[in-house]
Parts: C-alpha cells; sequence; structure tokens
C-alpha cells in the first residue's frame, strides 16, 4: 500500500468514528423501542400458552384420576356380586337336597333314596356345566403336568400303560376351558 492509500483509509475511519458519537436519530429510537414490546406481547402470548396448556393437563389429569376410581368401584362391586348367578342357580338344589334330608327320615327304601340323590347329582352337575365347568377325562390317558397331578407312579401293569394314567384320586376340572383344579392321578412307570 502507498502513503496516499493509508491515509485515504485513515481519514475514512475517522469519519465513521465521528458519526457513532452522534445522537440517534428518531427512526433509530423507534426500532430500539419497539423490539421490548414486541418481546414482552410474545412472552404474553407465550404465558397464556402455558396457562392454556396446563390447564388442559390438570383436567386430562383429573378426569382420569376420577375414571381410575370409578372403574375401581365397579370392579369390587362386580367381584361382590359375581357369585350371585352360580348362588341364584343352586338354590334349588339346595332345596331338593333339603327335601331329601326330610325323606331319609321317613323311608326305609334305600333304593328311593339313591334314586332320589342322583336326581339331586344330575340336576346339581347340570347347573355347573350350564356355566363352564367341564370334567377332565384322565383316565387311560397321557399323563400331562398342564392337566394332571401325579400322586405316586406304580410299575405299569403292561408296557402300553407306561407313562400313562392309571388311577384317578380326585377328578379334575375345566371353567371355560381353564384349568381350576388338577387331576390328581396315580402315572404307571
Amino acid at each position: 500500500m502507498t502513503k496516499e492509500e493509508i491515509n485515504q483509509n485513515q481519514d475514512i475511519q475517522d469519519k465513521t468514528d465521528d458519526t457513532s458519537h452522534e445522537k440517534p436519530s428518531v427512526e433509530e429510537k423507534k426500532k430500539k423501542a419497539g423490539k421490548p414490546k414486541k418481546e414482552e406481547s410474545k412472552l404474553k402470548k407465550l404465558q397464556q400458552k402455558y396457562d392454556e396448556l396446563n390447564d388442559k393437563y390438570i383436567r386430562l389429569f383429573s378426569e382420569f384420576d376420577n375414571y381410575r376410581k370409578r372403574t375401581l368401584k365397579e370392579k369390587i362391586e362386580l367381584s361382590k356380586t359375581a357369585s350371585e348367578e352360580i348362588i341364584i342357580a343352586l338354590l334349588p338344589v339346595l332345596d331338593d337336597f333339603e327335601r331329601a334330608l326330610q325323606a331319609f327320615d321317613k323311608t326305609d327304601n334305600t333304593e328311593s333314596i339313591k334314586e332320589g340323590t342322583n336326581l339331586i347329582y344330575n340336576k346339581f352337575k347340570s347347573v355347573l356345566e350350564s356355566r363352564g365347568l367341564e370334567q377332565m377325562k384322565s383316565h387311560g390317558e397321557e399323563f400331562n403336568t398342564d392337566y394332571h397331578e401325579a400322586i405316586t407312579s406304580i410299575p405299569a401293569p403292561s408296557k402300553d400303560k407306561k407313562g400313562k394314567v392309571i388311577d384317578e384320586v380326585e377328578k379334575g376340572y375345566l371353567l371355560n376351558g381353564k384349568v381350576i383344579r388338577y387331576a390328581k392321578v396315580v402315572v404307571g412307570s
């Protein structure tokens, strides 16, 4: 750079330094004054949006809490009255047993007592079956831990009985396809 160029650059620099000490114009003041108002309005809008979302959240939480309490109360009520239907269905069987007990005192005919008891048993069984109870067939079946509980094992009388149920000590039951009592069995080994 030549001396002239350096002097020109310095003159330009001096001029810009002189203008920076001047008072800001009215337009510059308006621009600076407008920025805080815009920021305040944005802040107010954001605060309103926050308050609105917070209110929605609190309402939603309250609704969920009420729903949870209501369903819990309904579940408790249902568990209290769930057995009502089956008990109502079994009341006639109870009445039949009472009549049979009264008949025992009045008669010595064991054949009629046996026949009456079989009728009550069949009625009781049909009520339970109509509600979904099913008796498992275990005797002679392959031993299956999903349905059977082995009480003991004995030597199998023949090779084809090995690993199969030889005797059923206590019957197993299914309720609507779900095991509610495992069959207690003796398995051939």
